[in-house]
């Protein structure tokens, strides 16, 4: 019994840190590809024309 309580506590914390790190990937690209494309907004505001 607490074999099993064992295994299934240390496969609960790998997935969590598993989960985390693609978490925490997947913000940071999100974050990198919003700084880009506001950049490139910014860049192109002055060709507008009314």
């Amino acid at each position: 019994m607490n074999e099993k309580i064992y295994r299934t506590m240390g496969l609960s914390g790998a997935a969590s840190i598993a989960i985390g790190i693609v978490v925490a990937v997947i913000g940071i690209a999100a974050g990198v590809v919003s700084i880009v494309s506001g950049c490139a907004l910014l860049k192109r505001r002055k060709n507008i024309t009314f």
